[in-house]
C-alpha cells in the first residue's frame, strides 16, 4: 500500500510541534515550584526557614557588639550575663512580747548573698528582757549555702551563742550542719545539728506556713522543736526534748516590704530544762501575746 508523502510529511510536523509544546511546559512548571517546597514538591522543615533568616537577623547587630571582637560569623549577638550575684536581708520577726513575769524583745533575722547554686547565709535570733530580771538569749550565725535541689540548700557552718542573766554572761561556739528549704505543701522548712565547743549535741526543728486570707492579710501558723543529747545546765539546757513552742501571727502587709502583725505564742519546756527554768526563777509554760513588724529588703 502506498502512502502520500504530504500526508507523512504533515504528520511528522505535528508529532514535533506537540513534543516542543510538552518540554515547555515542564519546565515552566519546574521554574513555578514554590519557595517552601523541595524538588519532589515537599515543605520545608521550620528550622531550615530559620536558618535561612539569621543572616538578615544579624545584620541588625553593630560591630561593637560582638564578643569577643572579630568572632567568625557575622556581627553575633552580646553574649547574656546568666551569673550574677544578689541579695536579701528578712525581718522576719521584731516583736514585742507582754507575757506574765517579763516582757522580750524578740528578733529572727535571715540575709544571704550569692548566686543561684552558692550563697553565704547570716542568721540572727533570740530575746532580751526588758522588764523584772534583764537578760536574755543571743545567737548569731555565718553559714555556707549550696543548692542541692529546686528550693532546698545546704547549710554549714559557725555559730556564737551569748546567754546572760543576774550576775552572769556567758557565751560558747558551734559547728553547724542545716538544710532549709520549701517543703511540698508550701511549707517553709529549716532544720539544724548544732556540735558545741564542748561536744555537746543538739537539734533545732522549724516549720511555717503562709496562709493568704486576702491579697495583704496573712495568717503565719509556726512551730518549733528544740532537744539535746546533753545537758548543758548553765546554758539553760536539759537533756532530751527541750521545748516545743507553737505561735500564729497575723500581718498586713502594707507592702511586701513592710507588714505590722499581731499574735500569740505558747512555750512549753520539758524535763530537766523546764527544771533548771523553775529553778531560776522562770516557769514551764508559758503564753504571750505578741505585736512587732516584718521587714524585707
Amino acid at each position: 500500500m502506498k502512502h502520500d508523502p504530504c500526508i507523512t510529511t504533515t504528520f511528522t510536523t505535528a508529532a514535533v510541534s506537540l513534543l516542543g509544546l510538552f518540554a515547555l511546559s515542564i519546565r515552566a512548571a519546574a521554574q513555578t515550584v514554590p519557595a517552601h517546597q523541595g524538588t519532589h514538591g515537599e515543605p520545608t522543615s521550620a528550622k531550615a526557614a530559620a536558618v535561612a533568616e539569621v543572616p538578615a537577623t544579624n545584620d541588625l547587630v553593630t560591630a561593637e557588639t560582638q564578643s569577643p571582637p572579630g568572632t567568625v560569623g557575622k556581627r553575633w549577638p552580646k553574649p547574656v550575663e546568666d551569673s550574677q550575684w544578689f541579695g536579701s536581708l528578712l525581718v522576719d520577726k521584731l516583736e514585742y512580747q507582754v507575757a506574765e513575769r517579763a516582757d522580750i524583745l524578740n528578733w529572727d533575722v535571715t540575709g544571704w548573698y550569692g548566686g543561684d547554686y552558692n550563697r553565704l547565709w547570716l542568721k540572727s535570733e533570740g530575746g532580751w528582757r526588758t522588764s523584772g530580771e534583764r537578760g536574755g538569749e543571743a545567737q548569731v550565725q555565718a553559714l555556707y549555702g549550696r543548692l542541692i535541689a529546686p528550693f532546698w540548700d545546704l547549710q554549714a557552718g559557725l555559730r556564737y551563742d551569748q546567754f546572760s542573766g543576774a550576775g552572769f554572761d556567758r557565751s560558747r561556739g558551734f559547728a553547724v550542719i542545716g538544710l532549709e528549704g520549701l517543703a511540698p505543701g508550701w511549707f517553709e522548712f529549716e532544720a539544724a545539728l548544732f556540735i558545741s565547743q564542748d561536744g555537746d549535741v543538739s537539734v533545732n526543728l522549724t516549720a511555717y506556713y503562709d496562709m493568704l486570707l486576702t491579697q495583704r492579710l496573712v495568717l503565719q501558723p509556726r512551730v518549733d522543736f528544740d532537744a539535746a543529747v546533753q545537758s548543758a545546765e548553765k546554758f539553760g539546757v536539759g537533756e532530751g526534748l527541750n521545748s516545743v513552742g507553737l505561735s500564729l501571727r497575723l500581718r498586713y502587709e502594707i507592702t511586701r516590704a513592710f507588714a505590722p502583725y499581731i499574735g500569740v505564742q505558747w512555750l512549753r519546756r520539758f524535763g530537766e530544762t523546764a527544771d533548771i527554768s523553775q529553778l531560776g526563777g522562770g516557769r514551764a509554760e508559758n503564753i504571750a501575746v505578741v505585736f512587732g513588724v516584718r521587714l524585707w529588703f
